[in-house]
């Protein structure tokens, strides 16, 4: 059908879906749309009405307009106890209406769970689960609520074509069924997380992930590790190849991330999914503080002095100072600005500081692998220089 008269207006049996008012369960809007130039406000689909709820008057809609070249379906006070966005449920889809190609759209709404689902030649544009938390499990199925029978509308503002147009009060497409669609690609698809922050010197032990591979698929998985993710790209670090549940070898750092490649089987009907991932991973143990701390003042001076770690894994000190209690940002002493890196020894003296101003201490260890991994800091002690 080619728009010349505003398009065609349908008036529904008592026992079809728009015939009558009242709880509706299933149902399927589907048709064959070519479009000729997809404006914005075109109409292809219109159904107004309206019902009482606790004695106030709602305006019903359903309406499957063009915006930005996309199609969109709008459902305005429709599903009897869904008050999310004020009673409104908008599915659009994600790809371009491309004028002057033919192509099948369906909407379908299933009342055993609740699911509205928006299909473009057979594959998933949009979907929203009307049930009354939104989800697919945990909540109850909010049904259609029709009001007043109203007609139906088909393309009132449209150009272009229009054929094979049906309602039905099911949720399966057997039109959509019949059609010769690859779902998934032939190429697969890939996920990438975001790298995960562990501590410094971690290491990958093995990937444990819950996968469902049916026939003729597959799913391989890639890990890489290291300390500073900003200066990460797309192939730096390497990415390594791992399996799953297997041992995993050579990868370490303060950060790891996993990506994974999703192969579907030939026909493009089936793809594996990943559902679950967990990483076992080893932590360096932080070095421990030096159990004992003391400061004594002198005069525009402090020497603070401790006792070594027992960990044997410690490779030196850094020292914290600062003039408050847990804030190390002292910069006045000639030694230089916290925190110090003093190297394995167990005394230091703080000269330049002023009498009369107290300054706080605090002492960490560092681990003797690399220097970068820091244990907790010891407890604070404190000294008031004066003139002598």
């Amino acid at each position: 059908m080619s728009r010349g008269n505003g398009g065609i207006t349908l008036s529904g049996s008592p026992d079809s879906l728009f015939g009558s008012s009242g709880s509706k369960g299933s149902f399927l809007i589907e048709f064959w749309l070519c479009p000729s130039i997809a404006e914005n406000g075109e109409i292809v689909f219109s159904w107004r009405s309206s019902r009482m709820e606790n004695d106030y008057l709602l305006y019903q809609m359903i309406s499957a307009s063009f915006f930005s070249n996309h199609l969109r379906w709008e459902f305005i006070n429709v599903f009897n106890g869904w008050k999310k966005d004020n009673g409104t449920v908008t599915l659009s889809c994600l790809r371009t209406i491309i004028p002057g190609v033919w192509a099948h759209h369906s909407i379908s709404f299933d009342d055993d769970t609740g699911l509205l689902e928006y299909r473009i030649d057979g594959k998933i544009e949009a979907l929203q689960y009307i049930t009354s938390n939104g989800h697919e499990h945990g909540g109850s199925v909010c049904t259609p609520l029709l009001g007043v029978k109203a007609n139906i509308e088909i393309c009132p503002k449209y150009t272009g074509f229009i054929d094979d147009f049906r309602i039905q009060r099911t949720s399966q497409s057997e039109t959509a069924n019949s059609l010769r669609y690859d779902t998934y690609k032939s190429n697969g698809g890939r996920f990438v997380t975001q790298p995960i922050l562990i501590s410094r010197g971690a290491k990958l032990e093995r990937l444990d992930a819950i996968v469902n591979t049916p026939s003729q698929t597959d799913v391989a998985f890639y890990v890489r590790g290291g300390d500073n993710r900003f200066d990460w790209t797309d192939d730096y670090p390497k990415w390594i190849p791992v399996k799953n549940h297997e041992q995993i070898s050579g990868v370490t750092g303060q950060y790891f991330q996993i990506s994974g490649d999703l192969y579907p089987d030939g026909g493009g009907s089936s793809s594996p999914s990943v559902t679950e991932i967990k990483l076992a991973y080893t932590e360096v143990p932080l070095p421990l503080p030096p159990f004992s701390v003391f400061a004594d003042a002198g005069d525009g001076e402090v020497t603070l002095s401790w006792s070594y770690s027992v960990d044997d894994q410690t490779g030196g000190y850094i020292v914290f100072y600062g003039d408050r209690p847990g804030e190390y940002l002292g910069q006045e002493a000639y030694e230089g600005a916290s925190p110090l890196d003093v190297g394995n020894v167990c005394r230091m003296k703080f000269t330049g500081l002023k009498n009369g101003k107290i300054y706080y201490f605090a002492v960490a260890s560092y681990s003797k692998s690399d220097g970068k991994i820091m244990g907790i800091l010891s407890k604070e002690v404190y000294a008031r220089p004066l003139r002598k």
